[in-house]
């Protein structure tokens, strides 16, 4: 009972880690994250509406190719509310985000449990245990991604959906909730999830599990109506467009204008042969738990209910040209559940058999070997991922360190394209003199991109002038340091003299280290003095030294092969001489 409890607990556990762990967000998270600060930071307007919401909040400025619903923000700030409002410094990113983890954790348990009433105790344990060492899912459950939202309401109705001991008339009931929230979270947050409605509607329909007139159409109508008294009202509120549906017109933007295209396209075969190897992560849950969960008889029933509809739903939408994994994300709890029905069926039976023995011992390993990787190669080197938010974290430094005691300055800071895209927001923006230090710094922050002038095609020296720093990528930074004492027709050169602040590392792909090279593990080591202390020790127990020790031993066994995260210079920040 103590380990099944540990193992539920490692869900929330897991996904609060990664969020410590990678902080901040990329430009795919910036709209949901950024409506947040706004609604926290400036509340909801009552009067003169239009002209407060273009005045403050980032999305008029910003608005993105499609529009995208506030509803999920406004739910996230009310909930953080009471938490920001009791200290005023508290990280709001890491609140909001870290009450959507733990909403997104609660529903991967729930489901948890309603596989432990619909397959036993043990399909339980081994679904947690695959789940738990998967990486996507777990280090995702906390970003502000539209599907991230829906995710938990998804993964609530699958639960509902279940065969667990009970009458018909229940099941059907359950079935119509189920139906409900797939349909509300289509409606508001994913219109993707139409076509997962509608795979679990026909097979639900063909198994005759459910009617027409007794749960489809009531189960449509009122969640096409519930959803609809959500995202129109507030929708149309925060864009001033009156009626907006934001799904409906990215949609209409992505599907039926073609427009997804624009952003990349995938072969036919790329959620089958790419995403979802990655997504499940552990290769032995669909070489070997899915196929048995299919084979056997006993859990036959329960498999095809998670498979069918899931997989029916991939296939589909594959024929979509632009894919991204988190299309399909809403299928990994139930195929991660299918390949648990297997392990299940395989570990119950492995004092019947040799095979069996082999195969659970290979399960327990490879479940192992998939937590490792994802917490000690996957998660460090996302964690490196965001150069944009660590350079603006050491300009507020440098700016502060450097400035005046007691004297109130100003700053003016442009923050590049790269920098926006890899974690810069406005919760870390200094909007006022801090507050922890004795100088006053007034913060202005922009992020327009520079025009160009005719002979000066890498930069233009009269927008540069307006700053006292800038956040840039290396390449933009060296054109920008080339113009420094050098006369142009467009203004004095004193003006334009720039000089390096410091630069910042971002993950540059894997290194392997070959025999005789040396192994620094700057990021990994890194993660572990966060977790631990900067000595690497927690009550008396050398991590650091274990993990160095893990290390040594690996490549002594591999004759000197290793793998660690590779860095290189992301981001450079230069400030302005005169």
């Amino acid at each position: 009972m103590v380990g099944y409890l540990l193992l539920l607990l490692s869900i929330p556990a897991l996904v609060l880690l990664h969020l410590s762990i990678a902080p901040y967000t990329k430009v795919e998270e910036s709209f949901h994250i950024q409506a947040i600060h706004d609604i926290e930071t400036f509340g909801i307007p009552t009067h003169n509406v239009k002209n407060a919401l273009r005045a403050e909040y980032d999305h008029f400025t910003f608005p993105g190719a499609v529009p995208r619903t506030f509803a999920g923000a406004v739910a996230l700030s009310g909930l953080s509310a009471p938490l920001t409002g009791l200290k005023h410094d508290i990280d709001g990113q890491f609140v909001a985000r870290a009450i959507l983890g733990l909403f997104n954790a609660s529903s991967l348990l729930y489901f948890a449990s309603a596989l432990r009433r619909a397959a036993g105790k043990p399909a339980a344990a081994w679904y947690i245990l695959f789940q738990a060492s998967q990486f996507h899912v777990i280090y995702y459950a906390s970003r502000t991604l539209s599907n991230m939202f829906a995710f938990g309401m998804i993964n609530f109705a699958l639960a509902s959906l279940l065969p667990e001991p009970g009458t018909s008339v229940t099941y059907r009931k359950r079935s119509r909730v189920a139906l409900y929230l797939i349909t509300i979270a289509g409606i508001v947050f994913r219109a993707e999830l139409a076509l997962f409605l509608a795979t679990h509607t026909l097979y639900l329909f063909a198994t005759g599990r459910i009617s027409i007139q007794r749960e489809i159409i009531p189960a449509g109508i009122s969640g096409l109506l519930l959803g609809l008294a959500i995202t129109l009202p507030v929708d149309s509120f925060f864009w001033q467009r009156f009626p907006l549906w934001p799904e409906l017109a990215a949609l209409k933007f992505n599907v039926v204008d073609g427009q997804s295209s624009a952003w990349g396209v995938s072969p036919w075969h790329y959620y089958f042969s790419n995403a979802l190897p990655r997504l499940l992560l552990n290769p032995l849950t669909y070489l070997v738990g899915i196929p048995v969960a299919l084979l056997q008889p006993a859990t036959r029933p329960i498999a095809n209910s998670l498979l069918v509809p899931s997989f029916a739903y991939i296939a589909i939408y594959s024929a979509q040209p632009h894919k991204e994994w988190r299309f399909i994300v809403y299928a990994i709890p139930p195929l991660t559940a299918a390949a648990a029905l297997g392990a299940s069926y395989i570990w119950t039976r492995c004092t019947k058999s040799v095979i069996y023995r082999l195969i659970s011992l290979g399960l327990v390993i490879s479940a192992l070997a998939s937590f490792i990787l994802s917490s000690f190669i996957l998660l460090p080197a996302s964690s490196a991922n965001y150069p944009g938010a660590h350079a603006l974290n050491t300009l507020h430094t440098h700016v502060h360190d450097a400035a005046p005691k007691n004297t109130p300055i100003s700053v003016s800071v442009h923050l590049g394209n790269l920098a926006c895209q890899t974690g810069v927001t406005r919760f870390l923006q200094q909007d006022s003199p801090s507050s922890s230090s004795s100088s006053s710094v007034s913060w202005t922050y922009d992020k327009t991109p520079p025009p160009r002038l005719p002979g000066l095609e890498e930069v233009n020296p009269a927008f540069w002038s307006r700053f006292d720093y800038v956040v840039l990528e290396p390449s933009e930074a060296e054109a920008l340091l080339s113009l420094s004492g050098q006369p142009n027709e467009y203004a004095h050169s004193r003006k334009y003299a720039w000089h390096p602040v410091d630069s910042v590392s971002g993950f540059a792909g894997v290194r392997v280290v070959r025999p005789g090279d040396v192994a620094n593990g700057e990021v990994e080591e890194g993660i572990i003095k966060w977790v631990v202390g900067e000595e690497g020790k927690v009550m008396g127990v050398d991590v650091l030294g274990i993990w160095r020790g893990v290390r040594d031993l690996t490549r002594k066994a591999t004759g000197g092969w290793w793998v660690e995260v590779k860095m290189e210079e992301r981001i450079r920040i230069l400030g302005r001489t005169g």
